[in-house]
């Protein structure tokens, strides 16, 4: 069995209860987001599967740019402002991360198809227009810190748990904590005489975890999308995806030891850290329809297939600690790099949207996500079989996210606008989803246009710095993002 195999079982930042793999974490990690959208979009929940005649057909459903009758171009920067709460051991932390992005940038044009003489141009196909766009769909961005005082156990009891499991391979957590005396061997009790990996460390240790991370998911839209006697609309988009995900974490702790059996305890301090960069590209490909049954109603729906990535994964470790003052001691594992591929779930969306005369709309739309048919490929040097596979099938289950949200036009150049918004946690054990509260207002100047919206989201979850079955500590984290979007349009 390859080293990096063994070490992706523990390869985790801070990995969630039951779930061991790394790639299988990333599998669904790197399967989540949402479709790239313009500031009115986001305003309005999200819930543009129905609407058409946004930019955001482009890289959401691209049947909507059959209504567009003029081409159009926009682009929509975003700032993040992401903030983590963390409890460990009854002890607060608080952590920000705030990042700047090209949220979203597209362009439409509109081809206007030629007709017989004399032909009734309400009737047959009526128009196909071309849209390129950039969308950013997934964002990374994220600071977390929790700490408190451990009276249970220690980091350095994962670290004989992984001696125990694989013995002191060189370069092996195991061997690392060994060499630096955290943890030793011990009579196990047993008959016939054996011995055992356990912990040198007394209860009562002081742990601090922070984490860093980083990245995104992007794309890059080709579509089209034809109108039908303004009755029916048809598209079709083909997406190219980038991957960028970064995490560095570091695990102290600190406290008392004994370095040998029944000796006096000395202080000590230690820590662990675990690095990760991946990078990938992808691609997929999304066929939509709009259908107009009266002027005032629209449905939607959007078939997405799923995004075939290719990911190159490095990934580092080490441990450094420092005993009874004397000199720092540091081991890491050097960088395991590898290469495998990688299939999404296909996803399936469905919405409508009434429309008020002059006043406004009301839209609406769920989508449907089964993450236990992710899969990773095997290759000469990776199973992805024997661990991750069947854990994303075992973990994790499908899911529906739901969006809603309401335009009014307060006047002919004024708009206001609302949303919410609810996507559904993929862990079968976890029903803390992700929920969405977003507002806009929209300004109109001819040709030109303004967009401008809010969103706040929010999500709990519990994180487990390490592994211990049962006794593993968690933090209790509830994670917040406050985003705000600005569109800047022109139609010609």
């Amino acid at each position: 069995m390859k080293i990096k195999y063994i070490l992706s079982v523990i390869a985790i930042v801070a990995f969630t209860k039951n779930s061991f793999a790394q790639y299988s974490q990333d599998a669904i990690r790197f399967s989540t987001g949402s479709f790239g959208s313009t500031s009115r979009i986001k305003a309005v929940g999200n819930a543009g599967t129905a609407l058409g005649g946004d930019l955001s057909n482009i890289t959401g459903n691209p049947a909507g740019l059959g209504f567009f009758t003029r081409s159009e171009v926009s682009i929509t920067p975003e700032f993040d402002g992401a903030k983590t709460k963390a409890t460990y051991f009854g002890q607060a932390t608080t952590d920000t991360k705030n990042s700047g992005n090209l949220n979203h940038a597209a362009l439409v044009i509109y081809n206007q198809l030629a007709k017989a003489r004399g032909a009734d141009k309400t009737k047959g196909w009526l128009s196909v227009n071309y849209g390129v766009a950039f969308a950013r769909t997934n964002n990374f961005y994220s600071n977390i810190n929790y700490k408190g005082v451990n009276n249970s156990n220690s980091v350095n009891d994962y670290f004989a748990d992984q001696a125990n499991q694989f013995g002191l391979q060189q370069g092996s957590l195991g061997d690392m904590a060994y060499q630096q005396h955290l943890i030793d061997q011990y009579d196990a009790g047993t008959t016939p005489p054996s011995t055992v990996f356990a912990s040198n460390a007394f209860p009562g240790v002081n742990q601090e975890s922070v984490i860093e991370r980083s990245g995104g998911l992007s794309s890059v839209d080709f579509s089209l999308g034809a109108n039908y006697s303004n009755k029916f609309y048809l598209g079709l988009a083909l997406s190219f995806t980038d991957l960028r995900y970064n995490s560095y974490s570091t695990f102290y702790e600190d406290g008392s030891l004994s370095t040998a059996d029944g000796a006096d305890p000395v202080d000590f301090s230690s820590a662990y850290s675990q690095n990760q960069i991946t990078r990938g590209t992808g691609f997929g490909a999304r066929l939509g329809a709009i259908y107009k049954p009266v002027e005032a109603l629209r449905l939607g729906v959007t078939v997405s297939s799923p995004t075939f990535y290719n990911i190159d994964d490095t990934y580092n470790e080490g441990i450094s600690s420092r005993i009874n003052s004397g000199s720092t001691a540091r081991d890491n594992s050097g960088d395991y790099n590898l290469n495998y591929n990688m299939r999404t779930p296909w996803k399936l969306a469905g919405g409508a949207a009434v429309f008020i005369k002059n006043i406004g709309f009301i839209t609406g739309d769920v989508e449907y996500i089964d993450y236990s048919t992710a899969h990773l490929s095997s290759n000469q040097d990776y199973n992805a079989d024997y661990i991750d596979n069947p854990d994303i099938k075992s973990l994790y289950r499908s899911t529906v996210n739901a969006h809603i949200g309401a335009e009014i036009k307060a006047t002919n150049f004024f708009s206001l606008r609302g949303g919410y918004g609810i996507m559904g946690n993929p862990m079968k054990d976890n029903d803390n989803d992700i929920k969405t509260v977003s507002g806009g207002v929209g300004l109109r100047f001819g040709s030109y246009y303004v967009d401008a919206t809010y969103t706040h989201s929010t999500n709990n979850l519990n994180v487990f710095p390490y592994d211990l079955g049962t006794a593993s500590p968690s933090a209790a984290l509830r994670n917040s993002n406050n985003n705000a979007y600005l569109t800047l349009g022109y139609r010609f």
